[in-house]
């Protein structure tokens, strides 16, 4: 008999993303995100493995784009530009966005899309140092 993984309960999901710089990243990700990486820190000061937790089942590993390889078997890493999906971050009000859009602004974040109202809420873009997409939304659905 072999063993099926029930996709009904909550499994533990991890994220992985490439990164060219671990402080960079690390201090991005709490100054703009608020997400803080718990763990034993490395040389370089930073926890090893830098991993950021968003919900209970949820986080991100941030990893050196040249320690990714080993995810993603030799394949290449998608050119700066070049994206497969945008995280989103769900907040209470359209002043939760606007300040994350800030805060990733000073610290200087590329705003992807400013805030504004469309039809499913009000959302924004931002890419993190390294390019990686993240929105933030209030569905008014």
């Amino acid at each position: 008999m072999s063993a099926t993984l029930d996709l009904m309960t909550p499994h533990s999901i991890v994220i992985g993303l490439p990164i060219a710089d671990r402080p960079t990243s690390r201090d991005f990700y709490r100054d703009v995100l608020g997400f803080e990486a718990p763990g034993e820190l490395a040389d370089d000061g930073v926890p090893e493995p830098l991993q950021l937790a968003l919900s209970e089942t949820v986080s991100v590993m941030l990893v050196p784009t040249g320690g990714f390889g080993w995810a993603i078997g030799g394949r290449p890493v998608a050119p700066a530009g070049q994206h497969e999906c945008v995280f989103t971050l769900s907040v209470q009000s359209e002043s939760d966005v606007d300040a994350l859009l800030e805060r990733a602004r000073s610290a200087g974040a590329e705003i992807v899309t400013e805030a504004a109202r469309q039809p499913w809420g009000y959302t924004g873009t931002f890419a993190d140092p390294d390019g990686h997409l993240w929105s933030a939304l209030v569905d008014h659905g």
